[in-house]
């Protein structure tokens, strides 16, 4: 159900307000363009500066717009284990298909610790749950052997993995198995991670390049030799565009990026702020050469 090309939506914004009418209309551009799910309401969705009411609301439009067409992993992470049971459950009842939970920043837990929260947000609810893995902005980092214990558990799928170590790919199919689901958080690491044994990604440049992410996505895991040709050279076409997404903090860049293609405006929420001019010549140049712009 959620493997491919999946877009960690952003949030769009107008005069600091949710803009709900860019939003559903993003929603319905993914739909038309094969991107293969949602997840609202993660890093690259601003979760950290949505207010609770709004954190529900982009969940519950993009449950309601896709309408069954495409699968919804929500953010419902936290650093609060009640928070996180709380927007889990939220988006449990409206529909949501799964709950992408990142691993508790700043409070910095025990590899017990993490096993505990997961165990309590798995116990109060009955969807599917993505352990996101983001050492580089939750400081901890969940070992393989805590994902092991969590699998053990009803609702525990698989991992969104942004260690950036390909390594871990190999280490947790041998430890859990193929049914395990690995996601990359990385989008420019997404052809070896899927070689290795990776399924997917959740992916900021499926924000502005979701039919050539979702065709990447797709000859990555075929057995022919040609499609696999053909996912290198649609990999090197992306790369730029990959490294452009993060020049500067996610998700100043990619949100410029959308406003180039006429897909949503590039106001983020402070503490983040827009990207300079030196980034914009990058971010323009990396769609030129991508050819999407």
């Amino acid at each position: 159900m959620f493997k491919g090309s999946n877009v960690a939506l952003v949030t769009p914004f107008k005069n600091d307000k949710l803009d709900d009418e860019t939003y559903i209309k993003l929603i319905h551009f993914h739909i038309k363009n094969g991107t293969n799910g949602l997840v609202p309401a993660g890093t690259t969705g601003e979760s950290p500066t949505l207010s609770h009411h709004e954190h529900e609301r982009v969940i519950e439009l993009c449950v309601k717009e896709s309408n069954g067409k495409l699968p919804v992993f929500a953010g419902t992470g936290s650093n609060s284990t009640e928070e996180a049971i709380s927007l889990t459950t939220h988006a449990e009842k409206i529909g949501a298909n799964g709950a992408l939970i990142v691993t508790p920043y700043y409070n910095k837990p025990t590899q017990e610790g993490l096993f505990q929260h997961y165990k309590a947000i798995n116990d109060k609810c009955g969807i599917p749950i993505i352990i996101y893995n983001i050492p580089g902005r939750s400081v901890i980092d969940m070992s393989v052997d805590t994902m092991s214990r969590l699998y053990e558990l009803k609702n525990i799928i698989g991992v969104k993995d942004a260690t950036g170590d390909l390594n871990r790919v190999g280490e947790t199919l041998k430890k859990m198995g193929s049914d395990f689901i690995q996601l990359t958080g990385n989008d420019d690491i997404a052809l070896e991670f899927n070689k290795k044994g990776g399924v997917g990604a959740i992916s900021v440049t499926a924000n502005i390049a979701p039919k050539l992410c979702s065709d990447f996505q797709k000859l990555s895991k075929s057995k022919s030799d040609n499609e696999i040709k053909e996912a290198e050279r649609l990999d090197k076409i992306l790369k730029p565009v990959h490294h452009s997404m993060f020049v500067e903090s996610n998700p100043s860049p990619v949100k410029y990026a959308a406003k180039l293609l006429n897909l949503c405006d590039d106001n983020v929420r402070l503490p983040l702020v827009k990207v300079t001019d030196k980034t914009k010549d990058i971010i323009k140049k990396a769609l030129q050469s991508a050819k999407l712009i």
